[in-house]
C-alpha cells in the first residue's frame, strides 16, 4: 500500500471522507495529522521485528590504505545482521570503539584482509560510517547484511514494505485516542486489536527465520 492508501484506510475507519493527497497543498490539517499517525504507526511496526521485507545488503568495495567507509542508504534506524568479507569468504567480527582506538592509535595498524568492523558515527548525509581492520591492502568486497528501516513517509506514492494491517490498526488507535471516540470502540480496544494484528504478522514472518527465534545452548 502507498502512503495515500494508508491515510485513506485510516480515514474510512474514522468515518471521514477519503482524500486525493495526504501531503499536497490541498491536504487539510486533519489529513496531515492522520499522516503523522500513519508514520508513528509505521515506526512502531518496523521497530517490532526484523522484517524480511526490510532486510537488504549494502556492498562496500575497499581501496588500499583506506579504512573508513560510509554505507550509502543506511540511517540511524538501520540494524546489522552480519558482515561478510566476500573476497576472503569469511565473516567479519564486530569490534568495540575502544578496541579499534587501541588498534589504530596505540600501535602500528597492520594492512591485510579486513576481518573486524566498528561503527563510527554518521557522515554529512546521515549514512553510517564503518571502520574496518586491518587496513585493506587492496580491493575487498564487503557485504553488510542489515535491516534497513525506512524514514517517515513524505510522498503520496511511497510504498509501505511491512505488513499494512497493523500499521492501519495502530494509526486508527492513535487517532481515536486523540479525538476521544470512533464508532463506539474505545482506544484501549483498538490498541488491543493492533497488538494482536502485529503479533500475528510477526509470527508469520518469523516462521521464515526459525533459528532467530529458537534459543540454543552453546
Amino acid at each position: 500500500m502507498t502512503y495515500l492508501d494508508l491515510v485513506n484506510a485510516v480515514l474510512r475507519r474514522l468515518r471521514e471522507d477519503e482524500v486525493t493527497t495526504a501531503v499536497g497543498s490541498t491536504a487539510s490539517g486533519y489529513t496531515k495529522l492522520i499522516g503523522d499517525f500513519v508514520n508513528d504507526a509505521k515506526r512502531i511496526v518496523e521497530d517490532a521485528w526484523d522484517w524480511s521485507s526490510l532486510r537488504t545488503t549494502f556492498t562496500v568495495e575497499t581501496q588500499a590504505n583506506v579504512f573508513s567507509y560510509a554505507l550509502n542508504g543506511t540511517g540511524s534506524a538501520s540494524k546489522t545482521l552480519d558482515v561478510v568479507n566476500d573476497t576472503s569468504n569469511a565473516f567479519m567480527r564486530q569490534a568495540s570503539s575502544s578496541w579499534m582506538n587501541n588498534a589504530f592509535l596505540n600501535q602500528d595498524a597492520p594492512t591485510g584482509a579486513p576481518n573486524y568492523y566498528s561503527w563510527n558515527g554518521f557522515d554529512a548525509n546521515g549514512y553510517l560510517i564503518a571502520d574496518i581492520f586491518p587496513i585493506p591492502d587492496g580491493v575487498y568486497n564487503l557485504r553488510f547484511n542489515m535491516v534497513d528501516r525506512t524514514q517517515p513517509f513524505t510522498a503520496d506514492a511511497t510504498v509501505l514494505n511491512v505488513p499494512s494491517a497493523p500499521v492501519i490498526q495502530y494509526a486508527v488507535a492513535l487517532a481515536s485516542r486523540e479525538r476521544g471516540e470512533t464508532g463506539g470502540t474505545s482506544a484501549q480496544e483498538l490498541y488491543a486489536l493492533a497488538d494482536a494484528t502485529l503479533a500475528d504478522a510477526i509470527a508469520m514472518d518469523a516462521a521464515r527465520f526459525p533459528s532467530e527465534t529458537t534459543w540454543t545452548a552453546c
